[in-house]
């Protein structure tokens, strides 16, 4: 890629899952930014530069996987840039896949530069010290962020969470943690994903647990994990894919506020 190329084409931050078709691996990768010739992939796993790279992109229940043929032009040591990752671009005789990932990043650019409407989000958290800096990370988001007003409510276990969802204003996203009294995380979302009121409410589930505990949250249907410590970056990336990418068909509008 040249330097020409990377100027034409700008990067935007968006955080999508990543997998890699045959692959025996169950922990997903994620991009860091993408842009209509490439993308950043934050990953642990050894990729030679010049190497060829099938991967499928996607935001469970939100995206439809996007399949690209992609190759390596550079790789990222974890260090003070951040999480080890690889640049990955899409060869320019590829056009058809290029133009999905033009589609892509055009959703990006958009949303980076579109008026939006307010959000409500859910913090679901019994730690009021973890609480606090959720809310100051999605404060920053919405003053600095360029996504427009964001409501924050909180509720202090997953019981409490239920009744405000099934409430009015409706809540456009859910933060949770997994483990708090009367009512777990993961039985927050599967309550919701039982309940046609809150079915299609984009949840993401912020936890220490293990791989298994993980895959279980995943399959009840979290939209999107992320691992403590969890980094303010990495939550105001994921929020803003999550508040910016279109709900699929028969999904609310976010709330006009108030």
């Amino acid at each position: 890629m040249t330097t020409e190329e990377k100027r034409a084409h700008p990067r935007f931050p968006l955080v999508l899952a990543v997998d890699y078709p045959g692959g025996a691996e169950v922990v997903q990768d994620y991009t860091e930014d993408l842009s209509a010739g490439g993308l950043f992939v934050r990953t642990s796993r050894d990729f030679e530069v010049g190497a060829v790279v099938p991967l499928v992109v996607s935001f469970p229940e939100l995206l439809e996987p996007v399949e690209l043929i992609t190759e390596v032009i550079w790789a990222r040591a974890e260090g003070p840039e951040g999480p080890a990752g690889v640049a990955l671009w899409v060869p320019p005789e590829r056009t058809h896949e290029r133009g999905k990932l033009r589609a892509l990043a055009r959703t990006a650019s958009e949303a980076a530069s579109a008026g939006h409407p307010t959000y409500r989000v859910l913090l679901v958290e019994d730690n009021a010290l973890v609480a606090a800096m959720y809310t100051s990370a999605l404060r920053r988001l919405s003053t600095v962020g360029g996504l427009g007003s964001i409501i924050i409510e909180v509720a202090h276990d997953g019981r409490e969470a239920l009744d405000r969802l099934f409430d009015r204003p409706p809540i456009d996203l859910v933060i949770t943690d997994l483990f708090m009294p009367l009512m777990s995380g993961d039985e927050l979302v599967e309550r919701m994903r039982g309940d046609s009121r809150t079915d299609e409410t984009p949840v993401i589930v912020i936890s220490s647990c293990g791989p298994e505990e993980r895959d279980r949250v995943t399959q009840l249907g979290a939209n999107f994990f992320l691992s403590k410590p969890v980094k303010y970056q990495d939550i105001v990336a994921t929020v803003r894919a999550l508040l910016a990418l279109p709900r699929t068909p028969g999904g609310e509008n976010p709330s006009s506020g108030g």
